[in-house]
């Protein structure tokens, strides 16, 4: 699979100066970590959910999530188990599949790991991994031993995603704590861990928050500083940190709005742009690329989304530019080995190679997997080569 595979070999070639790269679900975790893009969540109760996969991935989604936790009722679990099972099976006996995204179950018990497993038996195939839930150390470490357990039963890589969600995190007394507990535990499972999630909606709850569609969650104060602290102590660059995810975008139109629009107007001013960006705008789309842009800024990479629309913006997004592509190329030349600072090629800036190494070594990262776009390509264009015809 690629990002914008989707999208016909020609356009790619309009739109890329270096395309997207193929992976697969068994390629090495530091590029599936960098390709999870948006992470497309859809309830294990869905009586369709094999021809929602294929559609889905038909419409560019490489990552998606099963869940059998928040989106369900509880007294739907045992059924929502029953119809996962059922509809893996179907996805692995079918011939017209094509490319399937990277598939994870989120559960709720640990218990639910092995069971999973066994009963998908030869479909297991298709599984990358699980979604833990309100990790801590002590309620993780179960789910990260259960995950051992089913992959040496089951002769498949499976893959631990742990959502950072719980009030323990959120609160200041225990926070630092809490984090170190994080830490200590997923360490132990690096080589399972392949991305760390933030569940912001879980945050705001405690303390009766919801963000408006006109805000960030950078905006909601409380819970940025619990990203910030995450980052700080899980995201470091320095080989013992872990990718970590953006928090989920929950809007899908906008009733009223009470600030004026966000998204700014000049990347939209020729051609058909300014339809799409009204479109943007009446969908609640610019708060959302706003938030996608600060994800960026602070360290996360990807993004969870619960609503088909979001996933274009997020992998348009994460596309590197032509001119970051040319300041990262020239940092890690061989010969800046040593240092020093030199002027940008589009001579707008200094690249001061010490300090910058690690940026441009992630940027190159995600070009590996996202692509690199041609010199007068934004993402405007990427995000209209991407929208169904």
């Amino acid at each position: 699979m690629r990002h914008f595979g989707h999208i016909a070999p020609e356009e790619r070639q309009r739109l890329f100066f270096r395309e997207p790269g193929d992976f697969t679900a068994d390629s090495p975790a530091r590029v599936l970590a960098a390709a999870l893009g948006a992470t497309l969540y859809s309830p294990a109760n869905r009586p369709q959910l094999a021809d929602d996969i294929i559609k889905q991935a038909g419409r560019g989604v490489v990552s998606m999530v099963l869940c059998l936790e928040d989106s369900i009722d509880d007294s739907e679990v045992v059924d929502a188990e029953e119809n996962l099972v059922r509809q893996f099976t179907e996805l692995a006996a079918r011939q017209d599949t094509g490319e399937v995204p990277l598939l994870f179950i989120r559960v709720r018990f640990p218990e639910q790991i092995p069971d999973l497993v066994e009963r998908l038996g030869p479909a297991v195939r298709l599984l990358s991994g699980f979604v833990m839930p309100k990790f801590t150390e002590e309620r993780g470490m179960p789910f990260l031993e259960a995950l051992t357990g089913a992959e040496v039963a089951s002769g498949r890589r499976l893959f631990a995603m742990p959502v950072l969600e719980s009030p323990e995190l959120l609160y200041r007394e225990s926070r630092v704590d809490t984090l170190e507990g994080i830490s200590r535990a997923v360490d132990k499972y690096r080589d399972r861990v392949l991305a760390l999630r933030l569940g912001v909606t879980d945050f705001c709850s405690s303390y009766a928050l919801r963000r408006a569609p006109d805000m960030t969650a950078y905006d909601v104060q409380v819970v940025a500083s619990v990203i910030a602290d995450v980052v700080n102590m899980l995201g470091r660059a320095d080989g013992t940190g872990f990718t970590v995810t953006g928090p989920v975008w929950e809007y899908f139109r906008v009733q009223e709005r009470m600030f004026k629009p966000q998204l700014r107007r000049s990347p939209f001013l020729e051609g058909q742009a300014e339809e799409l960006r009204e479109a943007l705008i009446e969908h609640a789309m610019d708060g959302l690329l706003r938030e996608i842009t600060l994800d960026q800024a602070n360290g996360l990479l990807g993004k969870t989304c619960i609503h088909p629309s979001h996933v274009l913006p997020v992998h348009a997004l994460s596309v590197v530019s032509h001119e970051e592509y040319s300041d990262a190329q020239d940092i890690l030349k061989p010969e800046r080995g040593g240092g020093g600072v030199l002027r940008s090629a589009y001579t707008n800036k200094m690249n001061e190679v010490k300090p910058h190494r690690a940026w441009a070594e992630r940027t190159l990262q995600r070009a590996e997997v996202f692509g690199v776009a041609h010199e007068d390509i934004g993402f405007v264009d990427l995000l209209a080569a991407g929208l169904p015809a």
